[in-house]
């Protein structure tokens, strides 16, 4: 006597779940060019790492016997697997079951997700497609009610889709059609990608439709418009490299904010100098430049990660590493409103430094802001707002920050270039310039009375310009140490992975005062 039949039963049952919604559906799924949720765990982990958890939970169906005859599996997916030998927590929506939709689903299977990952400390990665919400209009019928989202007791998936982003690092993989609660789960992450044929929004077409906008579903929330939005960081052509995408983003961050970001075997020489970094600044400056050379060419070569590129452009963000070291990467863009900081580069900024503080990751920003973006449109958006809470969530970091002052730094936001309450390393390049305002504009105010009584007010203004202008040197405010350091921008290099060393010890592993913001 042994246990066999009820092995064998086993097997049945598990081979129904690998089914999923059967042969046709799993054709439909493929002829649209998208993988099955099956697929997709495979190709996103370790190969051979994936332990299922409920994979044969369901809806059965039984003859006059009660011998099963059919099993329609769940349609979430979920589990343990590994992502470079490191463990995570995966969970992925099955679209051939019900087009993803809840109500074909068992709520605590997402549920249970959410808390192992937040209860063991492991990363998370949702792979959605689908509403994953309270179901699909027919539920009202087949139930007999209306549905109150949350409901009683329904709100512990809800708690963790948010808790989990201030305890484990959360990856969101927009595959398909995501709506609703689908959506909120693919926001509320650090980092998400979805490919450029999915689309994403809160409510779908014929929704929108009843309130006077026909669109199809690229139109209401293809890739350009939520990657411009800032509801999604990142899009890519192949579901192949969102799962690269979601690989690379984790290999900078501890599991959980117990741990501290691994560091990695480097070959890069910490002392390589860039003679090219002697003229990526231009002597004019109004002539622009292009920012993400200097990145690569000041960190470990090949490690800058950019997030979130499409969005907020004005600021630059993404992970690097320094001499193997993980950090946080902040740097100006001029080729938008000459780095000016926009109401969504200031949204950008708070979100990517509440990154680094609850992952402990040390920032270095490379910095040219002129200011806050000025104008009707800019105070439509109220920037001053959304740049004062960048200031509140800097000054609230405790992690080690260094800052290369590239050009300019005016107004507010240069002030918000590194926390005001304690001790941060700065440096400035011989090409940088700052003060309260810039002198353009400013001379005319200040000096009215002397330009107008010139006999040639447009030379006056000139030589008040030139005077000024030998005054507002870095030279002069280093004589006064205003600033601490000018330096060779040679030797940024050197001087960021000497940072980055510094900082290693100074990193403290436990939860932040801050709860990570989506």
């Amino acid at each position: 006597m042994n246990w066999k039949p009820e092995l064998d039963d086993l097997a049945r049952r598990e081979a129904f779940a690998r089914e999923m919604g059967g042969a046709d559906k799993v054709k439909r799924q493929h002829d649209q060019g998208r993988l099955t949720v099956r697929e997709r765990i495979d190709k996103l982990i370790d190969p051979g790492s994936f332990h299922e958890v409920g994979a044969v939970s369901g809806v059965g169906e039984y003859d006059a016997s009660g011998e099963l005859t059919q099993l329609t599996p769940a349609n979430c997916v979920f589990g343990r697997g590994k992502v470079e030998g490191r463990p995570v927590v995966v969970v992925g929506d099955d679209f051939t079951v019900r087009g993803g939709s809840a109500d074909a689903s068992i709520s605590a299977k997402p549920l249970m997700a959410e808390e192992m990952a937040h209860d063991f400390r492991l990363p998370i990665i949702r792979v959605i497609e689908g509403s994953g919400g309270g179901g699909s209009v027919k539920t009202i019928e087949t139930k007999g009610a209306a549905n109150l989202p949350g409901g009683v007791g329904g709100t512990r998936w809800y708690w963790y889709t948010t808790a989990n982003l201030a305890q484990v690092p959360v990856v969101g993989l927009g595959l398909g059609s995501v709506a609703g609660l689908g959506a909120a789960r693919l926001a509320a992450s650090h980092y998400s990608v979805m490919t450029k044929n999915s689309a994403m929004f809160v409510a779908g077409p014929p929704v929108v439709a009843r309130i006077g906008a026909t669109l199809d579903k690229k139109a209401l929330g293809g890739a350009d418009i939520q990657t411009r939005a800032g509801g999604v960081d990142h899009a890519v052509d192949t579901e192949e490299e969102a799962f690269a995408c979601a690989r690379r983003f984790l290999s900078y961050l501890p599991s959980s904010v117990y741990g501290l970001p691994p560091t990695l075997r480097c070959t890069d020489d910490p002392e390589r100098a860039e003679p090219a970094l002697l003229n990526a600044v231009p002597r004019d400056r109004k002539q622009v430049y292009k920012m993400r050379p200097i990145i690569d060419a000041v960190v470990d070569r090949g490690t800058f990660f950019e997030m979130a590129a499409n969005y907020g452009r004005p600021v630059i963000t993404g992970f690097a590493r320094l001499e193997g070291r993980a950090v946080l990467v902040l740097a100006s863009d001029p080729f938008h409103y000459g780095g000016s900081w926009t109401a969504d580069a200031c949204q950008k900024v708070v979100r990517f430094v509440d990154l680094a503080e609850t992952f402990h990751l040390p920032v270095v920003y490379l910095m040219d802001c002129p200011g806050f973006m000025i104008g009707l449109d800019a105070e439509k958006a109220a920037t001053i707002r959304h740049g004062v809470r960048v200031m509140a969530a800097v000054n609230q970091t405790t992690v080690p920050w260094c800052t290369i002052i590239i050009r300019n730094a005016f107004g507010v936001a240069g002030v918000v270039h590194q926390p005001a309450n304690r001790l941060s390393m700065r440096y400035a390049w011989p090409s940088a310039y700052w003060g309260s305002l810039p002198l353009e504009g400013g001379i005319e105010a200040a000096y009215r009375g002397e330009i107008e009584a010139a006999d040639d007010p447009k030379a006056k203004q000139q030589e008040i310009e030139d005077r000024l202008n030998k005054l507002r040197s870095p030279f002069r405010s280093a004589e006064k140490f205003w600033v601490e350091e000018v330096i060779n921008p040679m030797k940024t290099r050197s001087l960021l992975c000497e940072f980055a060393r510094l900082a290693e010890p100074l990193r403290t592993a436990g939860p932040t005062r801050l709860a990570m913001r989506p």
